[in-house]
């Protein structure tokens, strides 16, 4: 059940944010947004795999260095969005395993107000066990539910740590809607 995924504009630039339960996310939502242009972050090591460095490459992903102000990321990333892409991003920063939200990262939060580019939340269940699934002959349940797009907007204040904090919280409570 991939509910919502056909509210997705099928052009210009977006961010689509959304939990990270496991590696299934990304080819089934990649696949089901297909013609659009989707490029990804992922973490640095990534793509030290030969194997996820390969379809990383191949699907447009963009490395990013947790736990520091990556810049090289940051500017792949509005220009993706300049060119009209989607940017896919788990703001948690990694798989949570369970589908339960962790704490997002804000790095998020300054991305959406440089690039003005609206933000689709897009919450993901129900593949949790897909290696249980797989080992018993069943078919993964995967489920998709989106949320309305919004803009982040700072209202012109500064990029101080809590308006981060609270622009960030204000987005992950639109995903844990979903």
């Amino acid at each position: 059940d991939l509910a919502g995924l056909d509210q997705v504009p099928p052009k210009g630039p977006l961010i689509l944010i959304g939990n990270h339960v496991n590696f299934m996310e990304v080819p089934v939502v990649r696949a089901n947004l297909h013609p659009r242009d989707i490029v990804m972050l992922a973490k640095v090591e990534t793509f030290h795999n030969p194997l996820l460095n390969f379809l990383f490459d191949a699907w447009g992903g963009i490395s990013i260095e947790r736990g520091v102000v990556d810049r090289d990321a940051l500017q792949a990333c509005l220009d993706a969005l300049a060119q009209g892409r989607i940017l896919a991003v788990a703001p948690e920063g990694t798989r949570s395993g369970d589908g339960k939200l962790l704490p997002a990262k804000s790095g998020i939060v300054p991305l959406a107000a440089r690039s003005g580019a609206p933000i689709i939340p897009l919450a993901v269940w129900g593949h949790e066990h897909y290696r249980e699934d797989l080992q018993q002959f069943r078919r993964v349940p995967f489920h998709t539910r989106t949320g309305r797009p919004f803009v982040v907007d700072t209202r012109g204040e500064g990029m101080s740590k809590d308006v981060r904090q609270r622009i960030t919280d204000e987005i992950m409570y639109r995903l844990a809607e979903l």
